[in-house]
């Protein structure tokens, strides 16, 4: 795939083949951690953590947030290649892996922000708003969220997005993977989990951020779109789409 000009620009900034190498070594490492359940592991061909966070520049000196992490698919991944030389953050639905951040020790490095803030839910979008979006950090070298942003209401896209604006430093990349929905298609009883993705970059680029790449590592030509991402036809096999954000230096 052809990058545009940006993109191998902002590559060249951020990192050096012997750098890539060396965080892909330690997510590689992490793959293979006693931390991870086999169930996580079954994943990781359908997500191909490797190659997606190469494809976001994450190098194991960055400072990194993680959005509304869950059961820690990704942190049990990022907090240990970022641990002795970077910094890693949760931030937003952190409940379901703040035990695990206090009992292994792979993961006690890593720091909480926001966590007063809730989710609820919201009848007329039948989707969820954040009471805050307020993150509370600065200089931030990227914020990565994984199959999240469906979730949101408008309101709470269009804060948070902003949010994560202010956390980076200019320059700072934000990377977005999420399942695609048919562009400009209306809400119905499938298509609840899955987000169009011309929409997304309308709306993030609308916080001040430039679209700088895309990645087809997640795309599923056999995945029609038609069903709940849930569904056993469907699940571990849909489309996702992975952007690449920057804050303008």
């Amino acid at each position: 795939m052809l990058k545009p000009i940006s993109a191998l620009l902002l590559a060249a900034t951020l990192t050096t083949p012997a750098m890539a190498d060396d965080f892909s070594d330690k997510i590689k490492q992490a793959l293979k951690s006693e931390l991870r359940s086999e169930k996580e592991k079954e994943r990781d061909r359908n997500r191909k953590p490797v190659q997606t966070l190469e494809f976001f520049g994450i190098q194991d000196d960055m400072k990194v947030l993680e959005l509304i992490p869950g059961r820690g698919w990704y942190t049990k991944l990022l907090a240990p290649a970022l641990r002795d030389n970077g910094q890693l953050y949760l931030a937003l639905g952190t409940s379901r892996i703040e035990k695990s951040l206090e009992s292994e020790e792979a993961l006690n490095k890593v720091k909480l922000l926001a966590k007063s803030s809730e989710f609820k839910y919201n009848e007329s979008e039948e989707l969820y708003d954040l009471t805050s979006t307020e993150l509370n950090v600065k200089d931030l070298d990227a914020v990565l969220t994984f199959r999240n942003y469906h979730n949101l209401t408008l309101k709470t896209r269009t804060q948070l997005n902003e949010s994560v604006f202010e956390s980076l430093k200019p320059g700072g990349i934000y990377g977005v993977v999420d399942h695609t929905r048919r562009h400009m298609q209306s809400n119905d009883n499938e298509n609840g989990r899955r987000f169009d993705p011309v929409l997304a970059i309308k709306e993030i680029q609308a916080a001040g951020f430039e679209f700088v790449d895309y990645s087809t590592l997640h795309y599923r030509p056999d995945d029609e779109l038609r069903y709940e991402v849930g569904r056993k036809s469907v699940t571990g096999n849909t489309d996702r789409f992975t952007f690449l954000f920057k804050k303008p230096e």
